[in-house]
């Protein structure tokens, strides 16, 4: 009796190796697309942060002015002025906080100025999306892109990007 082995039983289930690749490849696509999402929200959290602890500085710094009269030292914009002592970045410690939780979500240093007689302040961090790109808060309540400048002798502001 000869059997013919050609042919395969009718009976067969599972799957043929082309249909298991197939769904592999799928599926390494699609989480391919997820972690870039995940990616593109974790750096739009780290700015949201960014933004969240400027406008803290913001309220905090001008319950300093209603105690002093004055908003600090007068100081030229630089990442230095935020860490100099006698001026209201330093001293006080939610600012101090705010400002080094939005510079680790930014990754980038600060940078502050305070304008003559210390009438006028400005700080802005970089974003984390776009370094070349800063969020900035100044004394007349203005958020938004720019980068902190002027300070000393001329009043601190925030100059666009």
């Amino acid at each position: 009796m000869k059997k013919d082995f050609a042919q395969a039983p009718k009976n067969t289930f599972g799957f043929t190796l082309i249909e298991l690749l197939v769904v592999i490849a799928i599926i390494g696509i699609l989480s391919s697309v997820v972690l870039a999402s995940l990616n593109t929200a974790r750096t739009k959290g780290r700015d949201g942060a960014i933004k969240a602890n400027l406008n803290t500085i913001r309220s905090e710094i001008e319950l300093y002015y209603l105690g002093s009269n004055s908003y600090g030292v007068p100081a030229e914009a630089s990442e230095g002025v935020c860490e100099a002592t006698g001026q209201p970045f330093e001293d006080i410690l939610n600012i101090r906080n705010a400002i080094a939780s939005a510079e680790s979500s930014s990754g980038e240093e600060a940078v502050c100025a305070v304008g003559p007689n210390g009438s006028s302040w400005a700080v802005s961090v970089p974003l984390a999306s776009n370094s070349s790109t800063s969020w900035c808060v100044n004394d007349i309540g203005a958020g938004g892109l720019g980068t902190a400048s002027g300070g000393d002798s001329d009043p601190a502001t925030c100059e666009n990007n």
